[in-house]
């Protein structure tokens, strides 16, 4: 195709957080409702969507790199797609985008993809634009209804960040916490549940930041909006990601001790176990008011397996706060975690803060933290053998006749039975290994 000619099929290719994995299909549907198809597996797409993420180091590069490579893929499948650069390096970089890749159709930010496809239409009246607008709400107002939808969904509740941590670019390219209606939300969820979910994950930012007026008028925080979620019949899975230490109140803490659907799984990054990073870093917490908290998380909900994020070589960071952060991770025992090296963010506080760390010191931390991370989920598998949970069936496995599902606490289990995707199945978990456990099938609790 040509690229002023109306495409005929599209890929979206999301990177980096949940948020980014939702948005991606949700701009997917908003191409469908204007008739382009998904391209079969195998072949080049007449559109490619690049659909960003901002936080990791070289982001913007990697764009231009995968735009050359989408070129020359097309042209050897004898197209020459159309290209839009999403997400939220296109909020931050849209302009020079434009400037630097003249392959590249349209611009659009995380919070304006709503009007992607009149974007579409008029690249294909060969003009180039570019939208990084941030209207508060009206790109959800504007999405086509979800006709099916994955077993485990996806449901955004909230967007943008208020606490302008020194090292993260989403409060610039994802703009200030908003909250969606929480009537709007109840609606969509039924909607989720009827297009085929049975687990749905709240996706924010900071998702318990979330606040709303339920149906009586009353105002009520994210425990409210999952309590109401919960009265759905056939949705038999909450969860929630991502939070923030600072907006943990103790109605969302007694949620996981009350209301049975909601998994006992935490998501609570802490980022450093030094008091003095965590200052420069702008984070509201120290390491003992974060360990409490999740002492409150346990004492609601004693099997609660726990999550967190960790970045190494935050800007002045010495060998003795490193070692803090180790003690934290001794000390919490972690079934699942997410680490980094610290990579500077153009425009944010930490980039220009002395003390930048040398790359092979941060390589040996994180090698170091890793060990430790790797350690305590191979440890938490290894505990829940023997136990008996249900398992929702998400997607075949890698081997011939292998089906993999999530346990209530986020693990992998695996199955060698005949199964479909959506069952939920009752099963003891009989082996452990660093990333998957397997499971004995018991019986089948729904299909």
């Amino acid at each position: 195709m040509k690229p002023t000619d109306t495409p005929k099929t599209y890929r979206v290719k999301s990177f980096g957080c949940q948020m980014n994995v939702y948005d991606g299909e949700r701009m997917g549907e908003l191409l469908e409702a204007k008739g382009i198809t998904l391209a079969p597996e195998g072949e080049e797409a007449d559109l490619v969507v690049l659909n960003t993420c901002h936080i990791r180091e070289k982001a913007t590069e990697k764009v231009y790199s995968d735009v050359g490579r989408i070129v020359k893929a097309g042209r050897k499948a004898g197209k020459d797609p159309m290209i839009a650069i999403a997400g939220c390096v296109a909020q931050a970089e849209g302009e020079e985008i434009m400037k630097r890749a003249p392959a590249v159709g349209m611009v659009v930010g995380p919070q304006a993809y709503h009007r992607l496809g009149d974007m579409v239409t008029k690249a294909a009246a060969g003009e180039r634009s570019t939208d990084t607008d941030m209207p508060e709400d009206a790109k959800f107002a504007a999405l086509p209804a979800r006709r099916k939808v994955a077993p485990s969904a996806f449901l955004t509740v909230q967007e943008g960040c208020d606490k302008f941590c020194t090292y993260c670019v989403v409060p610039y390219t994802r703009g200030a916490e908003i909250s969606r209606p929480f009537s709007a939300l109840v609606d969509e969820a039924k909607r989720l549940v009827e297009a085929g979910a049975k687990e749905i994950t709240l996706l924010g930012q900071n998702v318990n930041a979330w606040s709303g007026s339920d149906y009586a008028g009353h105002a009520v925080g994210l425990e409210g909006l999952i309590g109401e979620l919960a009265k759905v019949p056939e949705l038999q899975r909450l969860r929630y990601t991502t939070s923030h230490p600072a907006d943990m109140h103790e109605g969302l803490i007694a949620a996981h001790g009350e209301v049975d659907k909601l998994m006992p799984y935490l998501h609570l990054p802490v980022q450093s176990g030094s008091d003095r990073v965590l200052k420069a870093m702008n984070r509201s917490h120290t390491a003992e008011s974060y360990l409490k908290l999740l002492d409150r998380f346990r004492a609601a909900r004693p099997d609660i397996a726990l999550s967190g994020d960790f970045i190494v070589g935050f800007p002045g960071e010495t060998d003795a706060e490193f070692e803090e952060t180790l003690q934290i991770v001794d000390a919490v025992g972690y079934a699942q975690a997410y680490s980094f090296k610290y990579s500077p963010r153009p425009g944010t506080p930490a980039a220009s803060m002395d003390g930048q760390i040398a790359m092979e010191v941060m390589d040996e931390r994180l090698q170091r933290l890793q060990a430790h991370l790797n350690r305590d989920q191979q440890a938490f598998n290894e505990a829940s053998l023997g136990k008996t949970c249900d398992v929702l069936i998400e997607r075949k496995g890698r081997k011939p006749g292998q089906w993999l599902g999530k346990s209530p606490w986020l693990q992998s289990v695996f199955f060698e039975n005949e199964l479909a995707i959506g069952d939920m199945v009752r099963a003891e978990l009989v082996q452990a290994g660093p990333s998957s456990l397997q499971g004995r099938l018991l019986e089948s609790v729904s299909a």
